[in-house]
């Protein structure tokens, strides 16, 4: 369903951190166009 889309990532530092949600989204086929780990404290 994400083949060949263009994912802009956010991850959270105590939560699910950016390259780990970057990688299962290149592994579905998507290219990432941006991709930032956040602090929302």
């Amino acid at each position: 369903m994400i083949k060949d889309k263009k994912v802009f990532v956010l991850g959270e530092r105590d939560g699910v951190p950016a390259p780990a949600i970057e990688e299962c989204m290149k592994a579905a086929g998507a290219e990432i166009i941006y991709k930032d780990t956040q602090c929302f404290v």
